[in-house]
């Protein structure tokens, strides 16, 4: 044994290790316990291990301290409690054991630890931060998006005469394009001296994630021109660039010289290639590469099936996601948001039915944001309810996404009080969460208390964006707010810095259109800084309908015709105001124009919601199980309608139909009326029937709704495409204004 008088001496760097070699006392260096830490596979086992360090002094060695540091922060089984309490007990801990506690807490969740570990170092270590130092603690800074604290390391770095090192020029890079400031990251870039593979990546990936993809193409044709080789970091990032430009052409490229090159693919590379090819839309390359995969993740199938689904082919989707060798929660989700967003709410749920029976994975807040959506557009309201008791009795935090989601959920299914008992829950309200409430209350008729909320939600210090303007105006609009609405309208820019888009022009065209002031609607259409499209135009229709205004309306329509040759609901708006100034030939005219070029009216499609199930109705259905229950019903009603004094309002048929007792047959027929028919055969007294159509009611229907609240005594909730429709006692919500 070597006597206590053994000098120190310096040892090579450590394996793995990226510090600087330190000494170490040769009575430790080949003692039985560090060899015992390279074998450890647990934290009870390292624990072993410290304790003999301890009982036999190892553990002031600085060498010895550094290699249990390094197991027990950076091993596969690390735990950085541990690390800390075991570094506390180190005396005199050298900078390679700072810096090893700095890179586990800048790659752990909490990388504000790292960040106040380095301010110790400061104080406490006889030595000041190298250059392995920084790298670390901007990484910190990184993933905590803190500009200030990064660009403070930056000039630590310059002082301490190591701002042209390459590892810490190239972390920089990354630091400033992840907080956004990709003009800082390019000049960091260019000023670096002799830059590296890593440089060009960093760049590379900063602009591909930063929605700057032509930049990142640009960047690479010069890395390519500069004679440096890429590697497979530079192709995934080069590939994301291509998705998010949609550039086929030159992702194929990319593809060929990945193998021109002779560049090793991997998992994460054919992965990215696989994504590459499905955003661009060639979910058919996706396959044939696909196929040829040696090996696939759960990333693999899952972008196979978002491939198929974003293509409406829900049929390939699920053979590629009953295949899958396992379904993690993201696949399920896959399919679910693919048909929310397709406008398949039903089998949106029908998916999530069976994720509620396979019992494993269990939802995540993607899964319930999506399928609250779907609930929200089938009125599903006993469902969304559920997936409300869900989230408490899960103990999920209520973040706005959720919060946002379940007050659409809420709102649209008829429940306005619990939307509000949702939003007054929360301490928390980005601007979406305001936004949903006040959409809801639009929806619902209460555009005073909408344009209240907005009041508050400026005293809150939310800045309001272009989707709170778009509510806010539907709500001016559902209520007759005219002056409302011109002052929000025109404070939107020079106020509160929002640029009018196309929706805000389409609602403002329609609060004045509304309110019979069609010249001003045109002058506005006529002086917008962009190009009316058709929904500017098809607000205009819908006001020359409210006014039988057929000159206007002729006007609107051709011009709307002419940005969308297709758009059937043009050519009904335009039939109806022709039906209401019987203008029959011209009818008659559109019906032939829409046969002849094969123009189809979508069909009304009203669904409710009766313990718990959803049943959909279309116009004349009599696929229903309770179909002759529900026709019974219908005659019912008609007789009732008809003593009251209810007469049918007929300019609401499409088509001339010459016998009137088939006019007033067609018009029972609506796919409200029988959902409302079922409503009434299926709910207790004492429940809302709540109804969700897809169009927009008719005249008639409204009329009929009004009339069945009051002679069966009964509260009926009527959604349509565009608002709420409050029945009670033979009055509306909408107050007509509709």
């Amino acid at each position: 044994m070597a006597s206590l008088s053994t000098p120190l001496i310096s040892l090579p760097r450590h394996p793995n290790s990226s510090s600087p070699t330190f000494s170490t006392d040769l009575r430790f260096s080949s003692h039985p316990a560090l060899s015992l830490i390279d074998q450890c596979t647990s934290i009870k086992q390292l624990k072993q291990v410290h304790a003999q360090m301890l009982r036999t002094g190892v553990l002031f060695d600085p060498y010895s301290a550094s290699k249990l540091i390094t197991a027990s922060a950076l091993s596969s089984f690390s735990s950085l409690d541990y690390a800390r309490q075991v570094f506390d007990q180190i005396p005199q801990p050298n900078v390679y054991t700072w810096n090893t506690l700095i890179r586990a807490y800048a790659s752990s969740s909490d990388p504000a630890e790292s960040i106040l570990v380095f301010l110790e170092m400061l104080d406490h270590c006889s030595e000041c931060p190298d250059k392995y130092t920084y790298p670390f603690a901007i990484k910190a800074a990184s993933e905590l998006r803190a500009l200030q604290v990064g660009r403070g390391f930056h000039g630590m770095a310059i002082k301490a005469s190591l701002g042209s090192d390459i590892y810490i020029l190239n972390s920089l890079v990354h630091f400033y394009g992840s907080c956004g400031d990709l003009d800082l990251a390019r000049r960091v870039f260019v000023k670096t001296p002799k830059k590296d593979v890593v440089s060009w990546n960093s760049m590379i990936t900063v602009f591909a994630q930063g929605n700057c993809p032509q930049e990142a193409l640009e960047l690479f044709k010069e890395m390519e021109a500069e004679n440096v080789k890429p590697n497979d970091v530079t192709m995934v990032s080069v590939l994301s660039a291509c998705a998010k430009k949609v550039d086929l052409e030159f992702g194929r490229w990319v593809c060929s010289h990945i193998q021109r090159n002779e560049i090793k693919e991997n998992l994460t590379l054919n992965n990215a290639m696989l994504d590459m090819y499905v955003k661009c839309g060639s979910v058919e390359d996706a396959k044939r590469l696909f196929d040829r995969m040696p090996e696939k993740d759960i990333v693999s199938w899952t972008t196979m099936l978002d491939g198929y689904a974003q293509l409406g082919n829900y049929e390939e989707a699920w053979r590629v996601f009953v295949a899958m060798p396992s379904q993690d929660i993201a696949a399920w989700n896959v399919l679910i948001s693919s048909y929310e967003q397709s406008g398949k709410p039903k089998e949106a749920l029908a998916v999530f039915n069976e994720l509620q029976k396979s019992k494993s994975p269990k939802p995540d807040e993607v899964t319930l944001v999506s399928t609250l959506a779907a609930c929200a557009q089938l009125g599903a309201i006993d469902l969304g309810g559920w997936i409300h008791v869900y989230i408490k009795k899960q103990v999920m935090k209520l973040n706005c996404y959720l919060t946002t989601s379940l007050i659409d959920m809420y709102a649209k299914c008829g429940d306005l009080d619990k939307a509000l008992e949702v939003f007054n829950s929360v301490e928390r309200r980005d601007v979406f969460v305001w936004s949903a409430m006040i959409a809801g209350l639009a929806m619902h008729g209460q555009g005073r208390d909408a344009l209240e909320f907005f009041s508050k939600m400026l005293e809150a210090k939310v800045k309001p964006n272009a989707v709170t303007f778009t509510n806010v105006l539907c709500a001016c609009s559902h209520t007759g707010l005219v002056d409302e609405g011109r002052t929000f309208f025109y404070q939107m820019e020079p106020v509160y810095g929002v640029v009018p888009g196309i929706k805000h022009y389409a609602c403002m065209v329609d609060i004045l259109g509304r309110s019979g002031n069609l010249d001003e609607a045109v002058e506005l259409i006529e002086k917008m800084p962009i190009p009316p499209t058709a929904s500017v135009w098809g607000a205009l229709l819908g006001a020359c309908k409210l006014h039988s205004n057929v000159v206007l309306a002729e006007k609107a329509c051709s011009h709307l015709l002419e940005l969308d040759p297709r758009n059937h609901g043009a050519y009904v708006l335009l039939s109806n105001i022709y039906a209401e100034t019987g203008k029959w030939d011209e009818v008659s005219g559109l019906r032939k124009h829409m046969r002849d070029a094969g123009i189809k009216k979508e069909p009304g499609c009203s669904s409710i919601e009766v313990n718990g199930s959803v049943h959909e109705f279309l116009v004349g259905d009599n696929s229903h199980p309770l179909c002759k229950e529900i026709y019974s019903k219908l005659d019912e009603m008609a007789l009732r309608l008809k003593s009251n004094g209810y007469v049918p309002n007929k300019s609401h048929l499409l088509q001339f139909v010459e016998e009137e007792d088939m006019k007033d047959h067609a018009l029972i027929l609506h796919s409200e009326k029988l959902a409302i028919a079922f409503g009434l055969i299926s709910l207790s007294p004492s429940q809302p029937i709540q109804v969700v159509k897809n169009l927009r009611v008719c005249g008639d229907c409204h009329s009929v709704a009004k009339l069945i609240s009051k002679l069966y005594d009964r509260e009926i909730l009527l959604r349509d495409r565009y608002r709420f429709h409050h029945f009670r006692d033979g009055h509306c919500s909408c107050n007509d204004y509709w």
